[in-house]
């Protein structure tokens, strides 16, 4: 009997170390996840809601897969190699095409992290909030926060501002849906022939699977120390992440279809061009309280990225070039990944600020730059996950490595065809 009871606890002991260890694990991949619902991001989700309602939700489910598929590559390589993408692209493929990918990486996320600050003037604004101050104090905070913390807790600050997007979970049931419709349209695929639907079709998978995600997961996983012996804990982080990522983007399609397109008229959807726009749209119908947590959420979304952005963009250049870097380094041991991170998270508050700015068309030449960069990258992550002379037995097995390519290759098209759409859809009277 005593041996038994002996069995017993070290059972329950092991169950809670087991416990412990996924907890401890949890960071890299519910932040690069939920970095994605950036405030692009949001303003794409509820384009689609407040335009076609519940139709592409079960786009959403698909690209679930998807999205995990690439992440858990990117902290496998990470986790088995103990080097960050770009590191591993450039001994890999050689310096041309790590000097190719860095370049685009760092036009496209400079360009998105002017963005993240846009959308931290615009929950400014929601909240009354001069804007000119809000956001160098954001910026002002975010550059602290990195510089003078450590990995731990620079990680605490990515993981508080990525529950913030619960606020949407919220919006959307204050917007009264009909669940057993969301259900449906979740599992039953509708699909449009017209231009303006495959326009948003395309961009919602382009802004849910972006560059700057894969480069931070695995930089991340190599600077929380997860190695080979941690991958069932690292994938089950990867897994939390996009499945919370692709709940929060279907609360946001959900909270504007119930609302915004429910009460157009005739039912045939209303165009909105921000996020601020389905902020102020919640109001008069759902309720203020709908349109202060639709802005919370914006809010939280911005910081989020405006971190995690400038981080893994300079992190990968450094990586890139043989730079010391890392937030456990001090600014004299690493100048250059402290320098480029201050110009990127200064330059972004301040181009943020300026008059007249034409954030859309940022956002489309953005999405261009990221369509180029995403089909070379998702080919680099996966021809390396199936390298067996690099990860040996945690390379991509057969069935794996056929899935991976099939969703290279679905994803590097579909962002193709977001690159012709964003450049020539208005030449075509698309969008």
């Amino acid at each position: 009997m005593w041996a038994r009871l002996a069995r017993l606890g070290q059972g329950a002991r092991g169950r809670s170390r087991s416990w412990r260890l996924y907890l401890t694990a949890l960071g890299p991949g519910l932040v690069a996840a939920a970095a994605g619902n950036d405030v692009g991001g949001i303003a794409t989700y509820a384009s689609v809601g407040a335009k076609y309602g519940y139709d592409l939700i079960w786009m959403m489910v698909v690209t679930a897969f998807a999205l995990v598929a690439v992440q858990e590559q990117c902290a496998r390589l990470g986790a088995v190699t103990g080097k960050g993408l770009s590191d591993l692209i450039r001994e890999q493929f050689g310096p041309r095409w790590s000097v190719v990918a860095m370049t685009g990486f760092l036009i496209a996320n400079g360009g998105v992290t002017v963005t993240e600050f846009v959308g931290i003037a615009v929950a400014a604004d929601l909240f009354g909030v001069p804007r000119f101050l809000a956001v160098p104090a954001m910026a002002l905070l975010v550059w602290w926060l990195i510089v003078y913390g450590n990995y731990r807790r620079v990680e605490r600050l990515f993981l508080v501002l990525a529950l913030v997007s619960l606020a949407y979970p919220i919006s959307a049931v204050l917007g009264n849906p009909d669940w057993s419709e969301v259900l449906q349209h979740a599992v039953v695929p509708t699909v449009r022939m017209d231009p303006g639907y495959i326009l948003l079709f395309v961009a919602t998978v382009g802004t849910t699977i972006s560059p700057y995600m894969q480069m931070y997961q695995q930089d991340a996983v190599v600077d929380k120390g997860v190695t080979a012996e941690d991958l069932r804990y690292a994938r089950a982080d990867v897994l939390a992440g996009c499945v919370f990522s692709i709940l929060v983007a279907i609360c946001i399609m959900v909270a504007t279809a119930a609302t915004i397109f429910a009460s157009s008229p005739g039912g045939m959807g209303v165009e909105i061009a921000t996020a601020e726009d389905a902020a102020r749209a919640l109001a008069p119908i759902a309720g203020p309280y709908a349109s202060y947590l639709f802005g919370v959420g914006i809010f939280g979304a911005s910081m989020l990225a405006a971190g995690v952005l400038p981080l893994a963009t300079a992190a990968s250049v450094c990586e890139a070039f043989g730079f010391e870097r890392g937030v456990e380094l001090t600014l004299s041991e690493a100048p250059i990944f402290y320098g480029l991170l201050t110009v990127l998270i200064a330059g972004g508050a301040v181009i943020a600020l300026v008059p007249g700015l034409p954030v859309i068309r940022l956002l489309i030449v953005v999405q261009a730059v990221n369509g180029v960069i995403l089909p070379i990258l998702l080919v680099f992550i996966t021809r390396m996950a199936g390298n067996r002379q690099l990860m040996g037995r945690h390379a991509n097995g057969a069935v794996h490595g056929a899935l991976a390519w099939v969703v290279t290759v679905v994803i590097g098209s579909l962002a193709i065809l977001m690159l012709a759409t964003s450049l020539f859809g208005p030449w075509l009277g698309i969008g």
